[in-house]
């Protein structure tokens, strides 16, 4: 399982430059969180990253853009890194639950395994997941980071339609700003993880794989360590896709603009 806040957890680093509060609302967020603005040209998830080991669990890290709802969370875990990977999990749980709160009716909302967000069949941004750069597999990590994207207003696009399998809030009738859902996550976030503590890791993946969008003829669960076991009919042995090597490069984010493919 993962924590979102240490006890007594609290920020002892010099605040760069590019931290600013005035670019971005102030977030109404749980006790457990504490939230941190950057410019506009800031890197949430870059920046949660650097941060995590000092500023400890619960930190926020949100972008002040008004296209993008762009922020990363830090988590500290209490299972080896092996399996507390499935932190991705319920980071995107939450995050859709925050989403299908203020989704106008029928807009489903749907995952591409592993990492990707779909709102009625359009891609609409994802998460990633970062970890201390050599950290042990068979034990806790002094952090994990959950970061995410999503695309709030359709920009640079000159025709309607030209972009047909991009999707965004304002074209989809979410009447949502980034500040709104980024504060419904870490409500619905605290309530995963509050599950997985409790109950174990089976109520988080029953959500994540409830939207996870279907493959004709198979069933998919998710083993300890997150792969995705996949059992095809007729056939005995479950395809196995790994979770450590889906995570190396995010499958929605385009590498060249910083942003979720269009």
């Amino acid at each position: 399982m993962v924590r979102t806040a240490s006890p007594g957890s609290s920020m002892p680093f010099d605040a760069e430059s590019r931290v600013l509060a005035p670019f971005a609302s102030v977030l109404d967020l749980p006790p457990p969180f504490h939230a941190i603005a950057l410019r506009e040209v800031g890197d949430a998830f870059a920046h949660a990253q650097q941060i995590a080991a000092d500023a400890g669990a619960g930190t926020l890290v949100h972008v002040g853009r008004f296209d993008l709802a762009e922020f990363a969370v830090v988590l500290e875990p209490e299972e080896p890194l092996c399996t507390a990977r499935r932190a991705l999990y319920a980071g995107l749980a939450a995050l859709a639950d925050a989403l299908a709160a203020c989704a106008p009716p029928e807009k489903p909302i749907s995952f591409d395994w592993p990492d990707a967000i779909r709102i009625d069949g359009g891609l609409l941004g994802g998460a990633r997941l970062g970890w201390p750069t050599g950290a042990a597999e068979d034990a806790p990590p002094r952090w994990l980071v959950f970061g995410a994207m999503i695309r709030t207003v359709a920009m640079g696009v000159e025709e309607p339609g030209l972009h047909p399998l991009a999707a965004a809030l304002d074209t989809e009738g979410f009447d949502l700003g980034s500040g709104h859902l980024i504060e419904g996550f870490a409500r619905h976030l605290m309530v995963a993880v509050d599950a997985w503590r409790q109950d174990g890791f089976d109520e988080v993946a029953r959500s994540y794989l409830s939207r996870l969008a279907p493959e004709k003829g198979a069933r998919r669960d998710l083993d300890q360590n997150g792969d995705l076991l996949v059992r095809h009919i007729g056939q005995k042995a479950a395809e196995r896709r790994s979770l450590l090597g889906a995570l190396a490069a995010p499958s929605w984010l385009d590498a060249t603009t910083g942003s979720p493919l269009l």
